[in-house]
């Protein structure tokens, strides 16, 4: 009987230790809180691209694929001007193929590359989608070269500077270049990279732009 005691209380014991040792590191343990992303697409459908277009559209809606679906984006559409074309869920396949089918054609009538201009205002959706709880990432899709009305484009001597502006208010900010020659390239990140750092700016030519959906996942902390 003594033994029986004995070794239930033994039992006891053990089972105890166990569970504070369980319960301390259940304690250790950080469960990340998740912060939906705003991904802002900016997208040139200028006479220039079109020889790309069509893989710069497939890349965008794999880019798509790799979100969440409580996350967001938005399109804008560079030619010679810049508008949205898009905004909601990275999940409406449907809508975004009519979507970009219908307002990437190439336009005659259009001459220029409003880079300037688009990312002027990805910078304001940004902003507005920071206030609404969202990380914002602008990923601008095309040859950036400067075509057309000189100031809708992107002026390399402002831009860093606009960009230190905006991480006052979004310091987690994260901005990817796709698809431009890799000249183009290396003057972003000779831009870019002092303000925004090797982690939160992503560049990517043809050749090389299979890597960058996880370099922009790791961007937005995912």
């Amino acid at each position: 009987m003594d033994k029986r005691y004995f070794t239930l209380g033994i039992l006891i014991l053990v089972c105890s230790i166990v569970f504070k040792l369980l319960c301390i590191g259940l304690s250790n343990i950080k469960i990340d809180e998740f912060h939906p992303a705003a991904v802002i697409f900016v997208v040139d459908s200028s006479a220039s691209n079109q020889a790309n277009l069509e893989e710069e559209i497939t890349y965008l809606k794999s880019v798509c694929t790799v979100l969440d679906p409580e996350d967001s984006i938005k399109i804008l559409r560079v030619s010679e001007s810049s508008y949205l074309i898009y905004e909601g869920s990275p999940m409406n396949n449907s809508t975004i193929n009519k979507t970009l089918k219908e307002f990437t054609q190439y336009d005659s009538k259009e001459y220029g590359t409003a880079y300037g201009e688009a990312i002027k205002k990805a910078f304001e959706h940004a902003l507005n989608m920071k206030k609404e709880g969202y990380i914002p990432s602008i990923v601008v899709i095309g040859d950036l070269e400067n075509e057309g009305d000189i100031s809708k484009q992107i002026d390399w001597d402002t831009l860093p500077e606009n960009v230190k502006k905006i991480k006052k208010y979004i310091p987690e900010i994260s901005m990817m270049f796709v698809y431009a020659h890799p000249q183009k390239l290396d003057l972003v990140k000779t831009k870019l990279t002092p303000v925004l750092g090797e982690s939160k700016l992503i560049v990517a030519n043809q050749q090389t732009v299979s890597k960058s959906q996880r370099k922009l996942l790791d961007a937005i902390g995912r």
